[in-house]
């Protein structure tokens, strides 16, 4: 195991971070595992209390552990990258291994505002359908979905079964719409009461709030909003040089 380097320019709190996250990249940390308590990493490492509390403070602040009230500090599973692409829940889902699920929450049908008919490039007072669902991966909730869709291009979509099944692969398969195209907008916010519930979050949980616009044939198709786990999603982009 790495040591401690007195003499190294970077601060002792760091290297144990390192050293640290060395040991669950490597598995010798396995997802749900312990990690050695602040006396033992105290004797095992030389470092004062406040030195090691700073490096695991920093790892919990990351997400890469997180702590159990009157139990420890134990190797948090990894993050979910939120996919920065046109694509459904459940196939995402799929795509890393787990199982989608979902739960209706509510599902209606309301007139649209003047703001919600400018949004979907519809008359005001068109019929929208509403649908909310709690999106769930191997049972776990990670995200609250909020979508309206026009009522005219998805007739009879309240008559179907929503649980545990794909929104866009049934939009294709029943009225051929093929989402092609898209707008999105990320921002960071704090989960509402009812929210902060629904995904297991103390209340004023951070979230990622995810607003979309979706496009079929160059036609509005979707507007949704969904509100995702800031602790279970994380964003990766690549980076092009400057022109």
């Amino acid at each position: 195991m790495a040591q401690i380097d007195p003499d190294s320019p970077v601060p002792k709190y760091f290297q144990l971070r390192e050293i640290l996250l060395d040991l669950i990249e490597s598995n010798e940390l396995p997802i749900g595992a312990a990690i050695p308590s602040e006396r033992e990493l105290c004797q095992r490492f030389g470092l004062s209390r406040m030195t090691v509390r700073q490096a695991v403070d920093h790892l919990v602040s990351e997400g890469r552990l997180h702590r159990v009230p009157g139990k420890g500090t134990f190797v948090a599973r990894p993050k979910i990258e939120l996919a920065l692409q046109l694509t459904s829940f459940s196939d995402d889902m799929r795509a890393r291994g787990l199982e989608p699920g979902s739960r209706d929450l509510d599902r209606r049908v309301v007139r649209a505002s003047a703001h919600l008919a400018r949004e979907l490039g519809i008359q005001p007072g068109d019929a929208v359908h509403f649908i909310e669902r709690l999106r769930t991966a191997d049972g776990e909730p990670l995200c609250v979905e909020r979508a309206h869709i026009p009522v005219a291009l998805a007739p009879d979509l309240d008559a179907y079964d929503l649980s545990g099944r794909s929104l866009y692969a049934l939009l294709e398969s029943r009225y051929g719409l093929v989402l092609d195209a898209g707008e999105l907008t990320i921002d960071g916010g704090i989960a509402d009461p009812s929210d902060a519930d629904l995904l297991k979050l103390p209340r004023g949980g951070a979230v990622l709030l995810l607003a979309r616009r979706s496009y079929a044939g160059g036609a509005c198709a979707e507007l949704g909003v969904s509100t995702y786990r800031a602790d279970r999603y994380q964003l990766r982009t690549l980076l092009e040089p400057r022109r």
